[in-house]
């Protein structure tokens, strides 16, 4: 029987972790804020910076938003990254994307200071995870390592097989596996024989962003299956990237869609801020 990992009640775990730690911190007279900036009113975006809000709000911490119009220029959202970098009281940046076509989302991440960069977006952040050296990792990938370590889901020597390459998502997330001593393949649109390379993977991580892409003939028996896809299907409801009814029988552990890796994004975040925070000490 497949385990189903829950990434509702992990992320719970982290979020009371870091509230008491939030709490410990305050008493020392360490506050902080994490600043979210959303240009234009994509309604998805609209609902991850709400639920932002609201786990900054559960922690604790202070959320200041930036709700700015469509139109807004490139030099008037930079001229407000560069005030929030200054802002003492401020322990995250955060720019939700996708940004209107006008405005240039690479000058965008690198004009965060990479102090405040709790999305772990900057090229600098990037930079220090690929060399083993501190700073804030991408919140996808790290929430994923996390779902594996709290399920008890053992990573080192595994063969681990990520599909697709994405900065966000794809490249930090063999980059981490790799860290946790796992033998890693990174698959993407170009890859030959996906099919093959899949059914060796103990622990198959996808990110293809095609809805129901994987179905059983791509799962070697008993691997664990973290799907981070999230689409809406005919009938509304959201689904993966994985079919979920089709591959679950045939795996030792899987994250369902809703309720899997999602959460976890926030949580990582929400660590990221609070990590901020603890370097004002």
């Amino acid at each position: 029987m497949a385990k189903r990992i829950d990434g509702k009640v992990i992320s719970k775990q982290i979020k009371d972790e870091l509230k008491e730690e939030v709490a410990q911190l305050k008493a020392k007279g360490i506050e902080g804020s994490l600043a979210v900036i959303q240009v234009g009113n994509d309604p998805a975006s609209s609902v991850y910076v709400n639920n932002k809000k609201k786990a900054c709000e559960y922690i604790g911490i202070g959320s200041i938003s930036y709700e700015l119009p469509e139109e807004t220029t490139e030099a008037e959202l930079l001229d407000i990254i560069e005030d929030l970098n200054k802002r003492e009281d401020v322990c995250g940046i955060l720019v939700q994307l996708p940004v209107p076509k006008h405005i240039d989302e690479d000058k965008i991440i690198q004009a965060i200071s990479p102090k405040k960069d709790v999305d772990g977006f900057h090229p600098q952040s990037v930079g220090a995870m690929t060399i083993g050296e501190p700073g804030f990792l991408s919140c996808t990938p790290a929430g994923i390592i996390q779902l594996l370590k709290r399920s008890n889901i053992e990573i080192e020597g595994k063969h681990c097989v990520v599909i697709g390459r994405s900065n966000i998502v794809g490249k930090p997330m063999a980059l981490l596996m790799l860290r946790e001593n796992a033998t890693v393949t990174i698959a993407h649109s170009k890859t030959k024989n996906l099919k093959e390379l899949c059914k060796q993977a103990d622990i198959l991580i996808v990110a293809i962003g095609k809805p129901k892409f994987i179905d059983e003939s791509y799962v070697k028996e008993g691997a664990v299956v973290i799907d981070v896809g999230i689409h809406r299907n005919e009938e509304n409801k959201l689904c993966g990237d994985v079919d979920f009814e089709k591959v679950e029988p045939h795996t030792s552990a899987i994250t369902p869609v809703p309720g899997g890796v999602g959460p976890m994004t926030i949580a990582m975040l929400m660590n990221n801020c609070v990590e901020s925070m603890r370097g004002q000490k």
